[in-house]
């Protein structure tokens, strides 16, 4: 007889709270308005530009997707929930919440005296938001607690070893941004880029990277 998974809710609402938080990245990207008083002024200029924008939104859009894929993978062995879980699952939608906040910083400061504390903020972010995956799944897998009963363990000790690194990565991009701004947000979209790369083949099915 199959379980009964009790976490629907719980996987609708965060879904929602992803979908807001990644399409609220866009509305940083502006069209420009080309000056009448200086026509030599291009569109191509304009939209060049706003490099940090785009910048800013890919690695945002990748460091917020990475969570969803991972939160999608997790789900697929929890099956249950009590108290202690919700909060946990509350506070890591609450940092995706904020990430599009760090994404304008960085768009708006990057090539300015303040590119720095903006470098820091987003890093910081991106860290909290990492710890805070990493609490809910750690959380949910302790002892199997809130996983299918006959979940494989194996595969549950492989995500927890694979999410080890996340946390860590991104104090060295913090560090980073300390003694470079350009250095700990070019750390951060490397991040990013990396942790949507699939695992290897033979890796376990459930087993992937995330922040």
């Amino acid at each position: 007889m199959n379980e009964v998974k009790e976490t629907g809710r719980i996987e609708a609402f965060s879904d929602g709270v992803f979908a807001v938080g990644i399409t609220l990245l866009v509305l940083d990207i502006k069209v420009p308005t080309l000056p009448l008083i200086n026509p030599r002024i291009s569109l191509i200029h304009e939209l060049a530009v706003q490099w940090p924008v785009y910048a800013a939104f890919i690695t945002s859009f990748l460091t917020i997707l990475v969570m969803w894929i991972n939160h999608h993978r997790i789900f697929g062995l929890i099956r249950r929930s009590d108290d202690g879980f919700l909060v946990l699952n509350g506070m890591l939608l609450l940092i995706v919440t904020v990430v599009p906040f760090s994404t304008s910083l960085v768009a708006a400061y990057i090539v300015s005296p303040g590119a720095r504390t903006a470098v820091l903020v987003y890093a910081g972010t991106c860290e909290v938001l990492a710890l805070c995956f990493n609490g809910l799944w750690r959380y949910a897998s302790k002892d199997g607690r809130l996983l299918a009963r006959d979940h494989d363990a194996l595969v549950a000790h492989g995500i927890t070893k694979s999410y080890r690194h996340g946390p860590l990565m991104y104090v060295i991009a913090f560090a980073l941004g300390l003694v470079n701004a350009m250095a700990g947000i070019g750390m951060c979209l490397a991040l990013a880029v990396f942790f949507t790369i699939p695992p290897a083949k033979h890796v376990a099915k459930h087993t992937s990277r995330t922040v």
